[in-house]
């Protein structure tokens, strides 16, 4: 499916007859029909010859590393992973990372920094956290002030009534973000003081119990981004988070640092070892590597559309039979506006 054009699939079909021309090839020849060596132990009659054992399932994580690249979260949110390695992992009975299938795999990320912006981050929330019914909350607006985060949206479980909250951001010992709340006001009234003083709390207004990733503790707000976030799920734990002029920037391990230089120039994605599927094909070990047909520009990768980018670009097969991917970033595809993800900052 990556590789273009009847050539190149004839060229993969004639290989694939040629390695199995070569593996009949290396079996024992059978015996003449007129021989009359006399049957022993050790000579098994072809009718009596045990099964072939099946294929080894796959396993194990594919390792990445990826730098300067817009992973869409929701059609029109994405998380810039600016330098990160780990792994996709196979997630429940797969037995391999699907492409076609962002539910399969997960990315757990050993050492990076990831950011998203304030409005993506709003996206996600109304999109995908909040987006049942039922939820607590609705209508959220996600802001950076005075290096403070503002949430502000509507308790859905208490007839709509508007809210805000302030505050600051630190990480939990488990690897959590804490929004440590300073401020809360409802119908532009602060309440914070007024709930201390009748021993309300928070976390007895909106209950997140059936939001995974989510949790209160009193009037603290916590997230778990590999749960919190749509798949495929980032996991890892958090060593540090900070709030920037226009991001949310969070570290896992040394923040990167250890990675040294890149793998190659311009924005990629860099996958080797394991398997991997890609619609009818299967890459063991896998030696995959995308980039951005645009050398200077940051790889906007959507799992959900990644044939369509696939298309709009080339491939190339290396020497030791990797697969390089030159693709189209996902908001240049003539989709229409309103796609573009821009990284956090800008």
């Amino acid at each position: 499916m990556i590789w273009k054009g009847n050539v190149q699939w004839m060229t993969v079909a004639a290989l694939g007859l040629l390695l199995g021309l070569a593996a009949c090839s290396k079996k024992s020849q059978p015996p003449a029909a007129n021989s009359t060596a006399p049957l022993t132990p050790a000579t098994v009659p072809a009718a009596t010859a045990p099964a072939p054992e099946p294929p080894a399932k796959a396993s194990g994580g594919v390792k990445a590393e990826m730098r300067n690249v817009m992973f869409h979260l929701t059609p029109h949110a994405a998380a810039h992973l600016q330098i990160l390695s780990g792994e996709l992992w196979p997630t429940g009975k797969n037995e391999m990372v699907v492409f076609d299938d962002k539910t399969s795999f997960e990315v757990r990320v050993n050492n990076g920094t990831v950011s998203i912006s304030p409005e993506a981050l709003s996206d996600v929330m109304n999109q995908y956290v909040f987006a049942r019914n039922d939820a607590p909350l609705k209508d959220l607006a996600v802001s950076i002030e005075n290096n403070r985060l503002i949430i502000k949206g509507k308790l859905h479980t208490k007839k709509d009534i508007p809210f805000a909250t302030a505050g600051n951001l630190s990480v939990t010992s488990d690897g959590r973000i804490r929004v440590n709340t300073e401020k809360i006001t409802a119908m532009k009234v602060p309440v914070k003081g007024m709930m201390g003083l009748f021993g309300i709390e928070l976390a007895k207004i909106v209950n997140t119990s059936k939001i995974p990733g989510m949790d209160t503790d009193k009037n603290d707000l916590l997230m778990d981004l590999g749960s919190l976030l749509p798949p495929p799920h980032i996991r890892g734990k958090l060593t540090g988070v900070r709030l920037e002029k226009n991001a949310i920037l969070a570290t896992f391990g040394d923040g990167g640092k250890s990675l040294g230089p890149p793998k190659e120039k311009g924005s990629y994605m860099a996958l080797a070892e394991g398997s991997v599927r890609f619609g009818s094909m299967v890459m063991e070990p896998t030696n995959l590597m995308v980039l951005d047909l645009d050398e200077a520009a940051t790889l906007e990768w959507n799992q959900d559309h990644y044939k369509e980018q696939l298309v709009a670009g080339y491939s190339k097969i290396t020497s030791s039979f990797g697969l390089r991917a030159y693709v189209k970033d996902y908001s240049k595809l003539g989709r229409g506006g309103g796609n573009e993800a821009k990284p956090a900052g800008e």
